[in-house]
């Protein structure tokens, strides 16, 4: 028992079970008891609303609905109407403890970004490598990172060539390949080959602890929605006292008084709001959509604007083979991808595997086994197959092996490369033979999914780390008209304030590491729960549990079926309280009967909310 008074939710949730037995056992008289149960209600129930309502009314001067609702209370126990007392604390208790649901736990986004922060780093100094802790590497000193590491800080690369994972820095799947000269971020991951480099930015400055301090300022710049009761708290103590207080001027009767207390308590517009949305949440459960944020449907009903992530969003983020093309006659496109798939077999690289996979889902036949093989970092691979020594890789590899490419291949392959492709290039015997082009696959439900949004009138725009023509290609399939490319998350946020601060509230769906600012800063976070990164989902309010982006639309309109409800929760609440106030300003209603009927707005509220569990949208 007082583990579970220990812990708030359970406690709360007994308390309310208690009062409500005794606000039933108050109403029926059950057991003829010499005091009555109601005070059970107001004990547990009413006591921390009016300790809250005075807290904040003496320290803050805030007035909340909470100021009117203890009013009542106790005006309502100075008349001896003990049941109308309990009766409107346990509604009130009600309300509070849905709006606290409603409302999502501290989360860990932040936490997870520090550890993606190196520990240590390798530092050559006078020709020996040491490990030193990450926070003591200086401007200028010489790294050394081996296969598997992660980057410690920014630099350039001064010696060896590699790939590296820059997922967490742009998001996109792909190695990008290094050599002197080239730029590297701290939180990114050397793939394949060990490379030394000079570092340029350490510490705060690194391009990882830059991205930490992005995502905690757009966290907090973000405002936090004012529950509807509370924002006209004001006006409603003020217009309820004043009712109060002219009635029993006038009649002399303060019972008309409280009874006008009670049932202009906000508890159905208390009830308005999260039961409206707590419905909209477990419709959106059976979507595959999980709402992270409480209030995340409220806001999402205010969006004009979806921006998109290409890679894991729009797309599946794993590269595919788009095409063959072999410029050597005694070669076939299918020979020239069994000699790709060769060679590869070995490879650990994306594009490699991607080859591989391809080759095997259309053909049963074996692909005979590679000798010789060598991985070359930043460049491809290489292989004897069958005799032939095979090259696969980038226009570098082939420069190095001192192959030229006639100007008919490369221009058939600036033609894929301006629809986002990435080329392999494949050479058998010291001359090139053709290439095979690989691009991300776009999700089949893309096109049509955008359609349905701007239908509902939402406009949307797609913001990725990719260069120019892949994200136009990529835009132009799913008919996206806006289109920022080559971002880099501050990007991302940057152009995100934009719209917002021309009145355009955007909703961000992305999937990595690299959105978590943007997907902070955008009035509403959609984070893809699948195949996103943890951090991605933490930075989010809502998540797609299977990433399924089709149910987006649905999702969209959800939020704005949500408002619609709470809208006339309100309508209904209010104006069963002004007919109530009409009948106690007349003598025609009694506390008790009063706080029934008050009741009955709450019930009704709470049976409209719940209709939202079965809504569907209907696609037009």
């Amino acid at each position: 028992m007082i583990k579970l008074l220990k812990d708030d939710e359970k406690r709360t949730v007994l308390f309310l079970a208690i009062s409500f037995i005794s606000v039933i056992i108050s109403f029926f008289h059950v057991g003829n008891l010499p005091i009555d149960v109601a005070w059970l209600a107001i004990l547990l129930c009413g006591i921390p609303i009016v300790k809250g309502a005075v807290i904040g009314l003496v320290t803050e001067f805030d007035v909340k609905a909470d100021v009117l609702v203890s009013i009542a209370l106790i005006a309502s126990v100075i008349i001896g109407e003990i049941f109308a007392a309990g009766e409107v604390a346990f509604i009130m208790a009600i309300g509070a403890y849905l709006e606290q649901r409603t409302v999502a736990k501290a989360r860990a986004g932040i936490e997870k970004l520090v550890h993606l922060t190196p520990t240590t780093a390798r530092v050559v100094r006078s020709g020996e490598e040491i490990i030193v802790p990450a926070e003591l590497v200086k401007v200028d000193d010489i790294l050394r990172v081996l296969t598997g590491e992660t980057i410690a800080v920014d630099g350039v690369i001064i010696s060896g060539q590699t790939s590296v994972n820059q997922a967490v820095m742009t998001g996109e799947s792909l190695p990008a390949d290094k050599g002197v000269g080239d730029e590297v971020s701290s939180g990114t991951v050397n793939q394949f080959g060990t490379f030394d480099m000079k570092a340029t930015k350490v510490g705060e400055s690194s391009s990882l602890q830059r991205m930490i301090r992005l995502v905690q300022s757009a966290d907090a710049g973000k405002a936090k929605i004012v529950g509807l009761a509370d924002r006209w708290a004001t006006w409603i103590v003020v217009i309820a006292l004043a009712s109060a207080a002219a009635t029993w001027l006038v009649t002399g009767e303060i019972i008309r008084a409280v009874t006008i207390l009670v049932v202009f308590c906000p508890c159905a517009l208390v009830l308005a709001t999260p039961t409206a949305i707590m419905a909209g949440i477990g419709n959106a459960t059976k979507f595959g959509i999980l709402i992270r944020e409480g209030d995340a449907l409220e806001r999402l009903a205010s969006v004009k604007c979806i921006a998109f992530d290409k890679t894991g969003t729009l797309t599946y983020g794993k590269p595919d083979v788009t095409a063959v093309e072999s410029f050597d006659s005694n070669i076939s496109d299918e020979e020239l991808l069994s000699l790709a798939a060769s060679v590869e077999q070995r490879s650990e690289h994306p594009l490699g595997k991607a080859i591989v996979a391809n080759y095997r889902a259309a053909s049963n036949a074996p692909l005979p086994e590679p000798n010789d093989f060598q991985m070359l970092a930043g460049r491809g691979v290489s292989a004897v197959v069958d005799g032939h020594t095979i090259l696969a890789g980038n226009a570098e590899l082939l420069r190095d092996y001192s192959i030229l490419l006639p100007q008919a291949i490369i221009d058939k392959a600036d033609t894929y490369r301006n629809d986002g492709c990435t080329i392999i290039f494949v050479s058998v015997n010291g001359h090139i033979s053709g290439f095979i082009a690989l691009s991300d696959t776009v999700r089949p439900d893309a096109v049509a999914m955008v359609k349905r949004i701007e239908k509902i009138g939402v406009k949307s725009v797609l913001l990725t780390g990719d260069n120019g023509h892949a994200a136009s290609h990529m835009a132009k399939i799913a008919g996206i008209h806006g289109i920022h490319n080559d971002c880099l998350p501050e990007n991302k946020m940057a152009i995100i304030e934009q719209y917002q601060c021309g009145g355009d509230f955007v909703c961000m769906v992305g999937d990595g590491v690299n959105d978590a600012p943007a997907l902070k800063k955008a009035h509403v976070g959609i984070a893809m729960g699948g195949i996103g990164s943890d951090i991605a989902v933490d930075a989010a309010d809502i998540a797609l549990v299977g990433d399924d982006i089709k149910n987006i639309p649905h999702l969209l309109a959800l939020s704005k079926r949500t408002m619609h409800t709470i809208k006339l929760n309100m309508a209904l609440s209010m104006v069963l309280n002004l007919v109530a106030i009409l009948l106690a300003m007349a003598g025609l209603l009694g506390p008790v009967v009063g706080a029934l009927v008050h009741n009955a707005g709450s019930v009704a509220v709470i049976i409209n909310s719940s209709l939202l569990l079965t809504w569907k949208e209907h696609e037009r």
